[in-house]
């Protein structure tokens, strides 16, 4: 099978039920709505506008960038959110009217006038997922610090500790733009770290967004003296690769592609690339094991590599700290529990043997620009070495 086809079917099949989705809540929310009710035409028109704003947006998008694909997909995006905690609604109410229907339950006061019901049902579920949806947006643009001390034993050369600042997952684009990355740049600042370390998804996919922002001047202004590393993540390899390395490589950003760098003389950094790298270029990574072929395990070892699988390879192969991210904790409540269930660690720190292993939600969003059950984060790292 072609990659072209495989795209089609995966694209047709992602647009199957994202109709079915919307298909389901808007005919709950149309059978709460008497009818002859003025509202009634309003809904119709408005919700399959709304619902195809996010389609419509990342058309546009590919066509030509505009203020007009901007709307687009801020508020499809935001409907995304939206639409999955309306269908949650709906799912729940259903599945209470029908164990109501085979043990009914329902006081009398509450199906004695089913039409008025329905009705206060509906405007209590707007309300109640439109403050939902604004407090996880609210609460995806500030992103908070969290320190963690780690000690690895092993000498460093001349350094006994350093400050590291890790940001993953930033997902710089039309979403999550120049305003607010400035304002994330301006907190590392003031962490004052040794080294930055970006443990891939800087990009989000498309170059284009972040070239009309200009976000490149921001990149810049990510300095720290042992450097700026980074690796890629999938959405790096799904906007293309090339461009990606040559844009943050332009901007300040060392980018680790399965290759190591001896730190201060002191430590080895060492960057995957994203496991999906097959997928979008048909060419394989590099094992571990060879990567680690050019490291003296005698030094403290860090990997960076984006997606948090085979943690306990890492560490049985004698890795001292792995940093990750991808898994932005499900970003949505209850994505998180299938998070939970896919990874080993879907967020936080762990200690995997005598590996130290930290897997951050990351700084920015994909998809919705809202976060619902867990909060964004730069994560400032006190490493201490000695033997």
């Amino acid at each position: 099978m072609s990659r072209t086809m495989a795209f089609f079917i995966f694209f047709s099949i992602v647009i199957g039920i994202y109709f079915l989705a919307n298909l389901y809540v808007y005919v709950r929310g149309l059978q709460a709505i008497p009818a002859g009710s003025p509202f009634r035409p309003w809904y119709q028109w408005g919700f399959w506008t709304i619902a195809a704003f996010y389609v419509a947006g990342r058309f546009l998008e590919k066509i030509y960038i505009s203020y007009a694909s901007d709307l687009f997909i801020w508020a499809g995006s935001i409907w995304l959110a939206a639409l999955l905690y309306f269908f949650l609604l709906v799912l729940f109410l259903d599945l209470l009217r029908m164990l109501n229907h085979l043990l009914p339950f329902f006081p009398g006061w509450l199906t004695s006038n089913m039409e008025k019901t329905r009705l206060i049902v509906l405007v209590v579920s707007v309300v109640s997922v439109v403050g939902l949806v604004a407090g996880g947006f609210i609460n995806a643009r500030n992103p908070r610090v969290n320190t963690l001390e780690v000690h690895i034993p092993k000498k460093a050369g001349d350094m006994q500790e350093i400050r590291a600042v890790v940001m993953s997952d930033i997902h710089l684009g039309t979403l999550v733009g120049n305003g607010f990355f400035d304002r994330v740049v301006r907190k590392v600042k003031r962490l004052n770290p040794d080294i930055i370390l970006l443990p891939g998804d800087i990009l989000d996919e498309d170059l284009e967004p972040v070239l009309r922002q200009n976000i490149g001047e921001t990149l810049r202004q990510l300095r720290a003296p042992l450097g700026v590393y980074a690796i890629m993540g999938n959405h790096e390899h799904i906007g293309g690769s090339a461009n990606a390395y040559a844009y943050l490589s332009d901007h300040g950003i060392t980018v680790l592609r399965d290759s190591v760098v001896k730190i201060n003389g002191g430590f080895y950094l060492v960057g995957r690339e994203d496991r999906d790298k097959p997928r979008f270029s048909g060419q394989q990574r590099s094992s571990l094991e060879a990567l680690l072929e050019q490291v003296d395990m005698q030094y403290p070892v860090i990997l960076m590599d984006h997606q948090p699988f085979y943690l306990e390879k890492a560490a049985a192969l004698g890795v001292d700290l792995q940093l990750s991210g991808h898994t932005h904790h499900g970003q949505l409540w209850p994505f998180n529990l299938i998070t939970n269930a896919m990874y080993t660690v879907s967020r936080g720190y762990a200690r995997i043997g005598e590996m130290h292993a930290y897997v951050s939600n990351g700084v920015g969003t994909w998809g919705p620009p809202v976060r619902i059950g867990n909060r964004p984060e730069i994560v400032q790292l006190h490493i201490r070495f000695d033997p």
